[in-house]
């Protein structure tokens, strides 16, 4: 009879995650040195953990990491390039206005936007992302517009039919968005209902501005999201090459972000 107590495995489960998001990927004898249970064990947790989204397995292991098929989970890109996205935060700040509208997606590059909107306030705030949602509910003089639909563990945002055709029924007058991969040409993301929710966030908008730090360029994803030159405005990682930056500029306006101290 197993002695492996749901409370205990929720706590190993806990601790693998933990490790995974912390490093990026583990193998199997990682984890098994890490808990002290056995490779059949392991092997179970890691399948419940990938089936709930948290995590993704290989060969001989299992990762946070994305792939050109598999987007990172939200916990891991938190703790990912903060730097570069606090730069552009502070960047796109200058252009903001007090009584916008924005629609932010479930990027944690959008997220870090969220801590400078006092000091363009009042502004409406429109976002299925539940961390920005939490976020967003402590800024002072923000009309919070949270859009629901199937929530994803992974993302740890809403997504479906219902969450875009609330984004459809929205007019506003900037999207912030940012994605998993781009060339100087084009971007991508890995999953196709990703997709659609940041295409109709797009649609919505009167001006489009795409958030990109450095380590996602050049890179691509299965699914195509938009040409480059469908955005208004590409704010850049300030570790962007010079002449990616003049790449980009061919097709639309696009601006590095200087390095920030935030």
């Amino acid at each position: 009879m197993s002695n492996d107590h749901p409370r205990s495995r929720s706590a190993r489960q806990a601790m693998i995650a933990d490790y995974v998001l912390e490093h990026g990927s583990a193998t199997q004898a990682d984890l098994v040195e890490l808990t002290g249970v056995s490779h059949m064990t392991v092997h179970r947790d890691v399948d419940e953990l990938a089936r709930r989204g948290l995590l993704r397995k290989y060969r001989g292991g299992v990762s946070a990491l994305p792939s050109s098929v598999f987007e990172s989970n939200a916990e891991y890109r938190l703790n990912a390039n903060t730097g570069e996205k606090s730069s552009m935060a502070a960047h796109l700040a200058s252009h903001l206005e007090p009584g916008m509208s924005l629609l932010l997606d479930d990027s944690t590059s959008a997220l870090a936007l969220i801590g400078l909107l006092s000091e363009v306030t009042p502004l409406t705030v429109a976002t299925n992302y539940l961390r920005a949602i939490d976020e967003l509910k402590k800024v002072d003089d923000v009309r919070l517009i949270g859009i629901g639909g199937d929530y994803s563990s992974t993302h740890d945002s809403f997504l479906g039919m219902a969450c875009l055709e609330a984004i459809e029924r929205l007019t506003v007058d900037m999207a912030i968005v940012s994605t998993s991969a781009m060339t100087t040409e084009l971007t991508y993301h890995q999953e196709p209902e990703i997709v659609m929710v940041k295409r109709a966030m797009l649609a919505s908008a009167r001006k489009k501005v795409l958030l990109m730090d450095s380590t996602k360029m050049p890179k691509t994803a299965l699914h195509r999201l938009a040409p480059v030159r469908e955005f208004d405005l590409v704010v850049l990682g300030p570790a962007t090459p010079v002449e990616v930056l003049a790449e980009v500029s061919g097709h639309t306006a696009a601006e590095r972000a200087a390095w920030s101290e935030g």
